[in-house]
């Protein structure tokens, strides 16, 4: 039985004991929670932190984990194809200035532009054709139309597109403060009746909005005068100039100085795009994406040549004629499937299998090859190795023979080195190519768009 206090003053001494007791026992809960608290959170951070590394670390990781990825969303994550149409303020937004197919392989990081000229005639005969007729048309009566025309010229299965008014890379522009970009030839051209004046002199410089406007808008001068024939003219050239600066303005765009910028991005994305992707198609890609090597996109334009008033055969309006063969090759060299890359070079393997036989022999009695002659050859390499030395290796390799090589980028890997004669050049320097880096099918192919006479596509045979 607990003895009483005897007085007031023991029974202070006995209550503050009391007290110390309950604060003591209140104390020690508290400890266990805050430990039981911090044990959880250990065990959250550390799962966190597992499945990012699981999810491939770093920004890929994390953003892929935040949207409920996990180590079997990449391989199960398709190519996705893009239709994007810009259209132009200046006739109302009734017609596409600019159709593009966009292409991301997450797998490989590859992507693609595939530019399709916006006069291209879809109609019945062009004999009697109208500007109705003319694939940007299309768009007056929906984005889906246009779409299903571009999947029937192209043979391909497009599901999504992108409609972006211009204005919204104008605002773009000036919202990155600018994008550095190498303006190919002086721009003067005047047109009062669309209150339009472009003035950009030639060179490397930063363009604001309304300077990138001038730069997508210019197809020739006051004169007549247009993009060099290398580059392409009039629709070709502002084509190529197109894409060329919406690469340009995606690499600056994505560069960590813009992280505070992201909402002005994402409200002009809302105010100047319509699109049928949804959001969950567009977070799978997120992720990855952000890993994508700018400047290994490769850009393209739709085979084909442009046909009118003074030309044979002869039409009533200026239109962009598609060539269904080389299309069908284009289409074929830029989305085919890994499996049938390597089938198709197994089979050429198989084919060429005496020739190449007899070309090893011939090599050894090669005739050198003159430089100003090799100077005169285009070449295009594609780097399927998946080793940046390699391409380093090549490209030191034919510049040092003399060959111009006047473009690099990376493709799908393959296992198969393959050197495709685009423009029948002479066969003494495609002998002395495959001489020179001691592999490679040889295939010959009519497409020209890339505007090269030689495609070099690196395969995993090539590193010793």
């Amino acid at each position: 039985m607990e003895k009483k206090p005897k007085n007031k003053r023991e029974n202070n001494n006995h209550n503050k004991k009391n007290n110390k007791v309950i604060k003591k026992k209140k104390s020690t809960i508290l400890n266990k929670i805050l430990i039981l608290l911090l044990l959880i959170l250990i065990v959250l951070v550390g799962t966190i932190i597992y499945r990012i590394k699981q999810n491939g670390g770093g920004m890929t990781g994390l953003l892929s984990t935040l949207v409920g990825h996990d180590q079997e969303t990449l391989k199960n994550l398709e190519p996705i194809q893009v239709l994007l149409m810009g259209v132009s303020t200046d006739n109302g937004g009734q017609l596409t200035d600019t159709i593009i197919i966009g292409t991301y392989n997450p797998k490989n990081q590859s992507a693609s532009l595939l530019s399709i000229p916006r006069d291209t005639f879809v109609g019945n005969n062009p004999k009697t054709g109208t500007g109705s007729d003319k694939i940007n048309a299309l768009y007056q009566k929906s984005p889906e139309k246009t779409l299903e025309k571009v999947n029937e010229l192209t043979g391909l299965n497009i599901e999504y597109y992108m409609v972006i008014d211009n204005q919204a890379l104008i605002e773009l522009v000036d919202v990155i403060e600018g994008v550095e970009f190498n303006v190919p030839i002086d721009m003067v051209y005047d047109d009062t009746s669309q209150n339009l004046h472009i003035n950009l002199k030639a060179g490397l410089q930063v363009l604001d909005g309304e300077k990138a406007e001038q730069l997508l808008r210019f197809r020739h001068g006051n004169n007549g005068e247009t993009y060099p024939s290398e580059w392409g003219d009039n629709d070709m050239g502002r084509m190529k100039t197109q894409r060329e600066f919406m690469i340009e303005t995606a690499k600056q765009t994505l560069q960590a100085k813009n992280i505070l910028k992201i909402k002005d991005i994402i409200d002009i994305a809302y105010e100047y795009i319509e699109t049928n992707l949804s959001i969950s198609v567009i977070k799978d890609y997120v992720p990855y994406a952000i890993n994508l090597d700018i400047n290994s996109i490769r850009s393209e334009v739709l085979p084909g040549a442009s046909y009118g008033p003074s030309t044979t055969p002869s039409y009533p309006l200026w239109f962009f004629i598609a060539d269904e063969v080389k299309t069908e090759k284009l289409i074929e060299e830029l989305y085919g499937t890994d499996e049938e890359t390597e089938e198709q070079l197994e089979e050429l393997e198989e084919t060429d299998e005496a020739e190449d036989e007899e070309e090893i022999e011939e090599n050894t009695n090669l005739t050198e090859i003159d430089k100003n002659d090799a100077s005169k050859i285009k070449i295009e390499l594609l780097n399927g190795t998946g080793s940046t030395s390699a391409l380093t290796e090549v490209k030191k390799m034919l510049t040092t023979k003399g060959y111009n090589v006047t473009t690099t980028t990376t493709t799908t890997t393959t296992s198969k080195t393959t050197i495709i004669n685009k423009t029948d050049i002479d066969t003494k320097f495609i002998d002395d190519i495959k001489e020179s880096l001691e592999v490679g099918n040889v295939s010959t192919s009519s497409v020209s768009s890339s505007k090269v006479d030689i495609t070099i596509i690196i395969g995993k045979d090539y590193i010793k």
